[in-house]
């Protein structure tokens, strides 16, 4: 969003490859989901037309003023709950690490719950919260950009953005209820 609203990036070619816990994966059981299908695995699904592929796309070609094109491939990971994404753009011109970090910093300056990393981040450093913690770097040998992003799916992707939600619908402080500390091991 911050890439895009700035006009940093290019809206075509963003690619997202989303690692997710067994509980982002959707809420009805099947042969996948099982212990013994998920166990010492690791795989790729809704390649190409992923429900969620339509609405990155709209909200990617509304921030960037443009249509957009983003290749979404999420992965199945053998653990309960988490979603870390790489997220990979390009520059429409050339950048520098510190301008691409003052742009991050400047855009959620405001966000309670958007942890700006100096290191890529991991779900666990975000287990049990409703942190989504950020990284980003500029690969001057690729010419990319890498944003690294975590959540925990069961809170900030579902109960802890209902209640934030709630929180700014009544007026309350938006962190009411929702300052937990990250839940490890």
């Amino acid at each position: 969003a911050p890439l895009l609203e700035a006009g940093i990036a290019r809206t075509n070619g963003i690619i997202v490859d989303a690692k997710s816990g067994i509980t982002g994966a959707g809420v009805k059981p099947k042969a996948v989901n099982h212990f013994s299908a998920v166990n010492d695995n690791f795989k790729a699904y809704g390649l190409k037309n992923h429900r969620h592929s339509i609405e990155i796309e709209e909200n990617a070609t509304q921030l960037g003023g443009e249509s957009a094109k983003v290749q979404f491939t999420p992965h199945l990971l053998p653990v309960d709950r988490g979603i870390l994404a790489s997220i990979y753009a390009r520059p429409k011109s050339s950048i520098s690490q510190a301008s691409l970090l003052k742009t991050f910093e400047a855009y959620y300056r405001d966000a309670p719950f958007v942890r700006i990393r100096k290191s890529p981040p991991a779900i666990k450093d975000v287990r049990g919260t409703n942190y989504c913690d950020l990284y980003c770097d500029y690969d001057e040998r690729t010419e990319n950009i890498i944003v690294i992003s975590a959540i925990d799916n069961l809170v900030k992707g579902a109960a802890g953005q209902a209640v934030q939600n709630m929180n700014l619908m009544l007026s309350l402080d938006e962190s009411a209820g929702l300052n937990q500390i990250p839940l490890q091991p």
